[in-house]
């Protein structure tokens, strides 16, 4: 016999938590119908009580006190959406207790989701985390389940709204980056401290909990590579649209022979391939399968109303397990150990612009210093000099990282050499 009423406690009333409210009375027959019973949010605990709020709630549903619906016998699913690392004491709680829990708390789910989970199994119970990825776009759960009769080869995501915004303004509109931010944070798109989306940590965490869900993994946080855009120039753009790209930030995950590998830089992309045509604040993550092919999630990634459909969604689900004894495995407690591959170790096209003496031998130079680690040439631009100064765009063939980085080597030690600008990856397919 299911319950006629589920009752719910919300940790938090920020962006996600009032996006939530909103949603749960504006579709609230549509939520009822879906969930086969009604739904009361019995207590929301907020830091300060008086606070003026964009949602309106009765305000003795506001609590500042945790314990009011963590210790309350009748709340059956807690929301957390309070954030942030120390948000654990409230997950654990809530499981100890019997109750279920939806979280959109991607550095919480990024590095104690698997312990968070084993704990879930033990108490009967599971954790629903939808909104912790993609925001409004459905990722965990077609991983899960749509295309769970797949293996999965590689994703690619651009999954941080933030940096995408700029890398877009900078490309299509000749931003500079520190003009292209300042747009961004003054649209709400960018934090004032936007170090964690900037240096790609916000998107490490997301690719964390993809891959162990695509590759049915425990991936320990610290073994992905990481890398930021804050040194990116509007430069680089320009060049790579002559040879045919653009610049993301992707987090990249493959399985491949030797293990698997994960890493999130910014990196160029064809102008053929569909992630390069995600602009602006939207996200996408492009999936293959070897049953499937290729597939691509697209939509806003943040944001109030997309990431609270995501945890709405995630509550009909919890209710209906609830009440019909809905599939409720926690499939995340049978992931295994993989190996996870050093990035030396794994193969990449390169991207180089460097400063050199307008001299002769200066090519033959870079050649040498190429051809002695193995490293093959694709594409190369030199602009013309000034100042007895020529830049000089070299793209190259695939290779491992090791060995293009002692071609580097090489090159940072040619005395025609006058500066290494930066270096990028290139996706070639």
């Amino acid at each position: 016999m299911g319950k006629d009423i589920v009752k719910v406690g919300l940790l938090g009333l920020g962006t996600v938590g009032s996006g939530v409210m909103k949603i749960m009375e504006m579709n609230k027959e549509q939520v009822r119908s879906r969930a086969g019973t009604e739904i009361e949010v019995k207590k929301i605990l907020v830091r300060d009580r008086e606070k003026p709020r964009e949602v309106k709630v009765d305000p003795s549903l506001l609590t500042t006190q945790a314990a009011e619906i963590l210790e309350d016998a009748e709340i059956d699913v807690v929301i957390e959406l309070v954030g942030g690392l120390g948000a654990k004491d409230y997950v654990e709680a809530a499981l100890r207790r019997g109750k279920y829990v939806i979280t959109a708390n991607k550095d919480l789910m990024a590095t104690a989701g698997a312990s968070l989970l084993q704990l879930a199994r033990d108490k009967g119970r599971n954790i629903y985390y939808e909104a912790s990825v993609g925001g409004g776009i459905p990722l965990i759960r077609p991983l899960k389940h749509s295309l769970g009769a797949n293996r999965i080869l590689r994703l690619i995501g651009i999954i941080n709204g933030t940096t995408n915004y700029i890398l877009t303004r900078m490309d299509l509109e000749g931003m500079e980056f520190a003009e292209a931010l300042r747009e961004a944070q003054a649209r709400g798109f960018a934090e004032q401290d936007p170090s964690n989306d900037l240096e790609g940590r916000d998107a490490a965490y997301k690719l964390c909990i993809l891959a162990g869900l695509a590759f049915n993994s425990n991936i320990d946080f610290n073994s992905i590579h990481v890398e930021g855009i804050a040194n990116l120039s509007r430069r680089d753009l320009l060049y790579a649209r002559e040879l045919g790209f653009t610049i993301k930030l992707l987090a990249i995950g493959e399985e491949t022979d030797a293990g698997l590998a994960l890493r999130v830089h910014p990196a160029l992309v064809p102008l053929t391939h569909p992630l390069a045509g995600v602009l602006f604040e939207n996200n996408a993550l492009y999936v293959e399968g070897n049953a499937v092919g290729e597939v691509m999630f697209y939509g806003r990634g943040a944001g109030s109303l997309p990431t609270g459909s995501s945890v709405v969604a995630d509550l009909i689900e919890v209710v209906r397990s609830i009440n019909h004894q809905v599939e409720n495995g926690v499939m995340e407690s049978d992931f295994r150990d993989k190996k996870v591959v050093p990035l030396e170790e794994l193969n990449s096209a390169f991207y180089l612009r460097l400063q050199a003496q307008d001299q002769p031998g200066v090519f033959a130079g870079l050649a040498n210093a190429f051809s002695a680690e193995m490293v093959s040439l694709d594409m190369i631009i030199q602009k013309r000099s000034r100042e007895g100064r020529a830049e000089i765009v070299l793209v190259t063939h695939r290779e491992k990282e090791k060995n293009f980085n002692a071609a580097l080597a090489r090159i940072h030690k040619f005395p025609g050499i006058m500066a290494v600008n930066c270096v990028y990856r290139v996706i070639t397919s």
